[in-house]
């Protein structure tokens, strides 16, 4: 049987001011197309569905939209929440709507028999179980296991221990004669971070040993690292990495998802497909003529900036008034003001005048416009001339 993996969509995305809306369309169609024309099974969507734990209404159409296209020709979903999602609004508002047309969504950590293992047939009459983990934070950790193993928790057991008894308990029904999927968001140890994700939840403290996936399992569908990446354990273990770029940290990653094939009897083959309708982010690094010349060639990118000039009063505008598809704009860290930078020799202010500190001034935030010291110089000479002296009689 054929699996579709795809994660990370996160739905609702604006970057530096910019809406994604047309290209998130555009990445998710095409995620239909290849599920028609791979002819899936099942589609996998381990977590963040959304960029925010509130979308907005029109990004909440376009994933109920999507989700309900990729439900077509009899296909199934299991898709989870990930750190980005409001698990709470998925459990409450979606998985009963969604559940009554066959989707299988889950917000929060449930136990097998309320929603954390779900057994399929296929169209051909086959069978596949899936344990589902929607993401846990290690604020909830605690009270997940305490809900899921039935039992009282000691607080003092690591993140990476609760993680694996809840997947022993959600795994302990895999049978033999069906295929067994795991299914979760999380950060795995030796996973290559993508760039976009938040760095309070890939931290040291949420890493997951891939021991704590059996090898019962013919495969393990992971969510939350945006890169795409097998992971070495006792059974395949990928991220499918996010199938649209989220930010400049992301620029070089390939944006694909996963086609999945597994038997009973044979462990899971992964095949790489690209995604398309996104586009690129491209930095650009030079002068700002070798910018431009470069930017002129990528009209259909992102682009973000980086200028090796000194600044100067409407550098950033001019760029943007030349590639107004520059969505950020920056200096080189050489000329990156630097407050409270060492002074030049001589420059204490007993003594000196107004102007000669704000030159100094420029100088050390590495400032090279001349207009600015004669606006300083105009302003300055207008707030200090003596106001004029009345007429007298005779003058008048």
């Amino acid at each position: 049987m054929k699996f579709l993996h795809t994660a990370d969509w996160h739905v609702g995305k604006v970057l530096k001011g910019q809406p994604r809306h047309d290209e998130h369309e555009a990445v998710l169609g095409h995620l239909v197309e290849l599920a028609n024309a791979e002819d899936v099974d099942a589609i996998l969507i381990p977590g963040d569905l959304f960029d925010s734990a509130t979308p907005s209404p029109k990004a909440q159409g376009l994933v109920i939209e999507t989700l309900l296209a990729l439900r077509g020709h009899g296909r199934h979903v299991v898709a989870i929440a990930g750190n980005h999602d409001n698990g709470h609004l998925l459990d409450a508002v979606y998985r009963p709507l969604l559940g009554e047309l066959g989707l299988h969504l889950l917000g929060t950590p449930k136990r097998p028999d309320a929603g954390g293992a779900v057994t399929l047939t296929t169209r051909a009459g086959e069978v596949v179980n899936v344990a589902v983990l929607p993401f846990l934070s290690h604020r909830y950790a605690v009270r997940a296991a305490e809900t899921l193993l039935r039992e009282t928790s000691e607080h003092t057991l690591s993140y990476s221990r609760r993680v694996r008894e809840m997947v022993a308990a959600l795994t302990a029904g895999f049978t033999p004669d069906a295929v067994n999927i795991v299914m979760t968001h999380g950060t795995l140890l030796g996973g290559r971070r993508g760039g976009g994700e938040r760095d309070v939840q890939t931290s040291l403290d949420y890493e997951l040993p891939a021991t704590v996936f059996p090898a019962s399992a013919h495969y393990t569908a992971l969510g939350h690292l945006h890169r795409s990446q097998d992971i070495e354990g006792a059974c395949p273990i990928a991220y499918s990495g996010s199938p649209l770029a989220i930010d400049f940290g992301e620029e070089s990653n390939e944006s694909v998802a996963l086609v999945v094939t597994a038997t009973p009897d044979t462990r899971a083959t992964v095949r790489r497909v690209p995604v398309v309708g996104g586009r690129p982010l491209i930095t650009l690094r030079g002068t700002l003529d070798e910018v431009v010349a470069a930017g002129e060639q990528a009209a259909h990118s992102w682009l973000r900036v980086v200028l090796a000039e000194p600044a100067r009063a409407g550098l950033g505008d001019l760029v943007r008034g030349t590639l107004p598809n520059a969505l950020e704009v920056q200096l080189d860290e050489a000329h990156r003001v630097r407050p409270g930078g060492q002074r030049a020799q001589g420059s204490g202010r007993l003594g000196r005048s107004p102007q000669e500190l704000f030159t100094d001034y420029l100088t050390e935030s590495n400032i090279d416009d001349p207009r600015i010291a004669r606006l300083f110089g105009d302003l300055l000479d207008e707030i200090t001339s003596p106001p004029d002296a009345p007429l007298t009689d005779q003058e008048g």
